[in-house]
């Protein structure tokens, strides 16, 4: 399943769990409040775009003195085709578009380790993308976790989520990285990942990886 928030437990063999590191560690003082989208952008798709470029729409019209918030969960993972690229990967995939789109003058970007206890998620993120603010989603079990900690919530629809699933997009991501094409993975990629986001990837070589992130560490093929 994809995981939501970066709260999922992790599982080792025999059932049990395995220690995660706390990388990055939290800043000695929370940042200032924010308008708060969460997500695992494993890589950046077009239903995180929607999802941004909604927030940042919200945040103009009904609170232009915050600062827009991206927060980036599982930080703290261990590379694995649920996970195949690192928080500065991720970030430097968010600015490429963000660069590319434009107009976004009030973003911070952090970076949230995973937990494995739900309840005190938001407790923990807080110390990351500051205190009360507000979580701006289209997850309902997220929606639930912040409301419950007295967090304002503004939820948005998700159109076409299924084919925006992270999963999905690995998925195919994976299929084209033994392409040597760049014109079909532009082709194949761009239905679901956002141009600026592709020719980065293109760009780093960031697909190359996949190929061998497959059941068993066998490459693709």
């Amino acid at each position: 399943m994809e995981t939501r928030l970066g709260i999922t437990r992790l599982g080792v063999g025999g059932g049990g769990l395995t220690e995660l590191p706390m990388h990055p560690e939290p800043p000695a003082s929370p940042p200032a409040p924010g308008v708060v989208v969460l997500g695992r952008f494993q890589p950046v798709h077009r239903g995180h775009t929607l999802m941004i470029s909604a927030a940042e729409g919200w945040r103009l019209s009904n609170a232009p003195e915050l600062p827009l918030v991206i927060a980036i969960g599982s930080s703290n993972r261990p590379e694995s085709m649920e996970n195949p690229w690192s928080t500065e990967e991720r970030e430097e995939m968010l600015r490429a578009w963000l660069d590319d789109k434009g107009g976004y003058e009030h973003v911070r970007i952090v970076a949230i380790p995973d937990i494995e206890d739900p309840p005190n998620w938001v407790a923990h993120a807080e110390k990351y993308h500051g205190f009360a603010g507000i979580f701006f989603t289209s997850d309902l079990p997220s929606a639930g976790l912040y409301e419950t900690a007295g967090w304002q919530v503004v939820m948005t629809s998700l159109e076409q989520r299924e084919r925006f699933e992270g999963w999905r997009v690995r998925a195919t991501a994976q299929m084209m990285s033994t392409i040597d094409d760049d014109e079909a993975v532009r082709a194949v990629l761009s239905h679901a990942v956002p141009t600026a986001v592709v020719e980065h990837l293109i760009e780093t070589q960031g697909l190359r990886r996949l190929a061998f992130l497959g059941e068993g560490g066998e490459p693709v093929g």
